[in-house]
């Protein structure tokens, strides 16, 4: 397999020549954009496995770069910002990012979420199913482990790699109260520092995404003080 492409974002051209230099050492390929634009006319003509994404840009800012590439693919994202208070991050996290990483950022804690988000995404792609799974349901809702696909009654629904293996997670383990801490370890496979605003934030896109209303939710539930749970229907 090619070795995965990373497009690297940021108007700072001497960040993103050094963030380059560093994935390279990694053995990534490494393509570059110097605003929201370029970064859109990019992922639409080459191959990207995952996005650095600076938020303050010219021309096209990072979060509005980051909703136009939800609308057409499920790239991982890591939004790069030198704002670091946990409004500005639920922003991040809400408009389709994956991950958030403050500036200044150690190198080597960018380059493990790198590789943990390119670990999760690399998984969708997975053709080597070794053999037939079953089917995971709650009611209307469906999990194909061997397509790797969500559907709720019937329709496809389109999540990306986090929220993917999110809800993997919980429909496995129907039933089963998962702590905000417990479900940020397993997926992001890292441990768990102030996880709760981001675990709540990629469960309020997942009920976005299969709820009919998803202020009252009829899959995925919160348990309050405890964590959050796909009911066993």
């Amino acid at each position: 397999m090619d070795k995965p492409c990373i497009l690297v974002v940021d108007d700072d051209r001497e960040i993103v020549k050094a963030i380059a230099i560093n994935l390279e050492k990694e053995g990534y390929g490494v393509l570059k954009a110097y605003n929201g634009l370029q970064a859109l006319d990019i992922i639409n003509t080459e191959s990207v496995q995952l996005i650095l994404l600076d938020v303050m840009m010219p021309q096209l800012d990072g979060l509005s770069a980051t909703m136009k590439i939800r609308q057409q693919k499920n790239i991982p994202i890591i939004i790069l910002s030198a704002k670091s208070e946990d409004t500005d991050k639920i922003l991040g996290l809400s408009m389709g990012a994956d991950d958030y990483v403050t500036k200044p950022f150690n190198p080597l804690e960018l380059m493990a979420r790198v590789k943990s988000q390119l670990r999760r995404y690399m998984m969708l792609g997975d053709m080597n199913v070794a053999e037939k799974k079953s089917l995971f349901t709650s009611g209307g809702l469906c999990f194909d482990p061997e397509t790797y696909t969500v559907s709720v009654d019937g329709e496809p629904v389109k999540l990306t790699a986090t929220e993917m293996k999110i809800v993997e997670l919980l429909i496995k383990n129907a039933g089963r109260i998962f702590p905000a801490e417990e479900i940020y370890e397993r997926v992001w496979g890292e441990a768990a520092y102030s996880a709760e605003n981001t675990v709540m934030v990629h469960i309020r896109r997942i009920r976005e995404k299969i709820e009919i209303n998803p202020k009252e939710p009829k899959y995925l539930k919160v348990v309050w003080g405890i964590g959050y749970k796909i009911e066993r229907i």
